[in-house]
């Protein structure tokens, strides 16, 4: 086979579906964090829901900013 001509193959390269990147993401995610998974009353969601619009965040970034506030007030947290 002359060298100019390069050997393809009929392989197709398979892309994510949605549902794989999210895990993927997920994973990635496990590595640096903890899931905590709670239950509050509905308004009190609704309030958090309206919150995080306002503040431009999303629900997991204003709990942590929450429990970082609460520590840091009870001298956990520098």
């Amino acid at each position: 086979m002359p060298r100019d001509q390069t050997v393809t193959s009929s392989k197709k390269v398979r892309r994510m579906t949605d549902s794989e990147k999210q895990l993927a993401a997920v994973a990635r995610k496990r590595l640096t964090h903890k899931e905590i998974k709670v239950f509050v009353r509905n308004p009190l969601k609704d309030l958090m829901i309206n919150e995080c619009k306002r503040e431009g965040v999303n629900q997991a970034q204003f709990v942590e900013k929450l429990i970082e506030d609460e520590l840091r007030k009870r001298g956990l947290l520098e």
